[in-house]
């Protein structure tokens, strides 16, 4: 296991410091004030580059110590966009989302001003300030939080895939009516259930961004991921990680297949998983399942096997269009795509098909939205069909130093022994599939504690396979499936 942890971590570490390291600031205004600025205000000028995507000013000066104080605001090329006086140090908007006391909106190129109030400084003192500005993405390693909600690697549990009021999702108002549910009550319901991550993906939606950016400092042991789910006619997909317009008029003029979609995305840097692929599609549920024409999976980096509402309408997760047999045949098929989960929830306060249920479980190097992604993009994740967050399914091989979503490459004939650690499902039993079929290796499979290893061993005969496991209750539903060890795979796609 520790092995394990190490092999692991040290690949995600290095994935997420990639991704997450800050970038210098575009431009630095520096200055000084004196007592004659007293109860005075001053425009420090600054010039905003056309195709500019986000501004965000980080401001700072000297002199508290003496009672200085500088209160901050701004003004666009047009128009106000914001004063936080003194009680923020930092603040960020952009098209969709900003900072609370700022304003949302397009960014036009031309001269905008920072605002500086200076209520107080005492005679014969002076002061320095500095605001640093950034002109489009710092590299934060989250979008809404200052840095990681948690710190060192764990298996970190969330949801990712919810509505609110920013599309479809309902609730019952203070007066029994149904109503638009307002986002904060699906983060709320979230934190009860105790997840470490959610993602808000309203329908072709972004205004829902701005609402998170305003949640994510007092929900502090939730991380908010942005997300919207890609609504077209022939299926429907969650982007994670970006802020950006994405648009998903899939057979346009502007988006004519399939691939100039993916493009955006990539641009934007963002994860794209196809949702509730088994779905039907018409008039029962207009564009639900995925008929996308030639659909190019090795551009596919997840998919959502275990949807929540369909879960709720069937008893149980493995049902006729749970998305396992879509996903197990893209396996066969040669592509790695890994599988992940989402309630699919339309109303915070249900209790049929609730926030968490599924919770996908993710290996991440911190709690942090770049190391979450960069788990799901490796494999490293299992899903809990329940929404149990205690439960744990583990499937490694060589003493812990290949786990699900990575590959061991072997020789013909050659054996390898695995390790399966389950938690949380005493008297469950467990089943190992390859290549989609029961692999007979583990006895009964039986699940005899609260935390159980079962090691076992495989002879593979040189060609590409695929293993993963995945744990039953007493009536033979699905509590726990897990991703694949790949055995001598390729990169995505056959």
């Amino acid at each position: 296991m520790i092995a394990r942890l190490v092999a692991v971590v040290l690949a995600l570490l290095l994935a997420g410091a990639a991704q997450a390291a800050e970038r210098k600031p575009d431009l630095i205004l520096t200055g000084t004030i004196v007592d004659s600025d007293n109860q005075t205000y001053r425009e420090v000028p600054f010039a905003v580059p056309a195709g500019t995507t986000r501004v965000t000013v980080r401001f700072s000066y000297t002199g508290k110590d003496k009672h200085t104080t500088i209160d901050l605001g701004l003004f666009g090329s047009e128009r106000f966009r914001g004063w936080s006086g003194g009680n923020k140090g930092e603040f960020t908007l952009s098209e969709t989302d900003a900072t609370p006391s700022y304003l949302p909106g397009p960014l036009p190129a031309g001269t905008w001003k920072l605002v500086l109030g200076i209520p107080n400084i005492r005679k014969g003192v002076s002061a320095t300030y500095e605001a640093q500005i950034w002109f489009g993405d710092t590299g934060a390693a989250s979008t809404f939080s200052d840095g990681p909600l948690a710190t060192g690697p764990a298996w970190f549990r969330g949801d990712l895939h919810m509505h609110d009021a920013h599309s479809d999702g309902e609730c019952k108002s203070q007066s029994g009516n149904k109503v638009p549910c307002p986002l904060y009550k699906t983060v709320e319901a979230a934190a009860a259930r105790h997840l470490d991550f959610i993602a808000i993906s309203d329908h072709n939606a972004i205004s829902q961004f701005d609402a998170m950016r305003e949640l994510q400092p007092y929900f502090d042991k939730t991380l908010l991921i942005p997300a919207r789910e890609i609504t077209t006619f022939h299926g429907h997909a969650n982007v994670y990680g970006t802020t950006g317009f994405i648009d998903f008029r899939l057979g346009s003029a502007t988006v004519p297949d399939l691939n100039a979609l993916l493009d955006r995305v990539a641009a934007l840097g963002g994860l794209f998983t196809i949702n509730h692929p088994a779905l039907p599609s018409g008039e029962i549920c207009m564009g639900c399942g995925w008929t996308v024409p030639d659909t190019d999976y090795a551009r596919i980096p997840a998919i959502e096997i275990i949807n929540g509402g369909a879960t709720a309408l069937f008893g149980n997760a493995d049902n006729p269009i749970s998305g396992i047999a879509f996903w197990q045949d893209k396996l066969n098929r040669g592509y790695r795509i890994t599988a992940i989960g989402g309630s699919d929830n339309h109303d915070a306060t249900a209790e049929k098909n609730p926030v968490g249920a599924p919770v996908t479980a993710v290996f991440a190097a911190n709690l942090s939205e770049s190391a979450i992604l960069a788990a799901i993009r490796a494999g490293h994740v299992f899903i809990d069909a329940e929404g149990d967050t205690t439960r744990l399914l583990e499937l490694t091989a060589r003493n812990g130093k290949i786990a699900m979503g990575d590959t061991v490459t072997l020789h013909p004939r050659e054996t390898v022994r695995f390790d399966l650690h389950i938690a949380g499902a005493a008297g469950a039993h467990a089943v190992l599939i390859e290549d989609g079929k029961p692999l007979a290796a583990l006895r009964d499979g039986t699940i005899a504690g609260n935390d159980v290893h079962l090691p076992f061993q495989a002879t593979f005969d040189g060609k590409r396979h695929w293993l993963r496991a995945e744990v039953r209750d007493a009536k033979n539903r699905l509590l726990l499936i897990g991703n694949p060890i790949y055995i001598n795979a390729g990169p995505a796609g056959p």
